[in-house]
């Protein structure tokens, strides 16, 4: 009996070496072809279009660095754009930001080559929702008169930040005021 015991598990041994060995040689072909499949060509969408030798070329993207401040009209170092400011809880144009806006149409009808995104931002009372919608409305409204004034409505996107982006930290009305505006920030086409 001791015997029979002894050779059943022998037996049962030598089959889990086998089952052992087949699956380290099924996992071993498994890893061969998935590092095979990683190094199959490239795809055709993955290629770059070919270039012809009569000169057509695929379109460069522009490096150019931007000579504009990455604040917008809000830095102050923009000649030609100016930011726009808003009385509180309003979306409407008054007669100073018409005017500053009829500016920024010249500087943005001038210089064709360059987008402008117009930002809406709002002071720190109200909620995040309300003030993300009001700053869309701001925007907006800035766009629409400069589309009025003959920009090009392609080359004018909105933004709003809502009251997230201040440039007043100040609780203030004067601080406040300040954060009511339309910032126009320059971006390369």
């Amino acid at each position: 009996m001791l015997h029979q015991m002894m050779a059943r598990i022998k037996e049962i041994a030598t089959g889990r070496v086998i089952i052992n060995s087949f699956i380290r040689g099924a996992v071993i072909t498994a890893c061969v072809a998935g590092i095979a499949a990683c190094k199959s060509k490239p795809k055709a969408e993955d290629q770059p279009p070919p270039t012809s030798d009569a000169g057509n070329q695929t379109p460069k993207i522009d490096e150019t660095p931007m000579s504009f401040d990455l604040q917008g009209s809000d830095s102050g170092k923009i000649d030609g754009l100016q930011t726009i400011n808003f009385d509180y809880d309003k979306s409407s144009l008054t007669g100073d930001a018409k005017r500053k806006a009829q500016g920024n149409a010249q500087w943005i009808k001038g210089h064709k080559g360059v987008n402008v995104q117009i930002e809406g931002h709002c002071d720190a009372r109200g909620s995040i929702e309300y003030n993300l919608a009001l700053g869309e409305r701001r925007a907006q409204s800035v766009k629409s008169y400069l589309v009025s004034l003959g920009v090009d409505a392609s080359q004018v996107s909105v933004i709003s930040y809502g009251k997230e982006k201040p440039i007043s930290h100040g609780e203030s009305e004067a601080d406040y005021a300040k954060n009511r505006r339309a910032n126009f920030v320059p971006l390369n086409r």
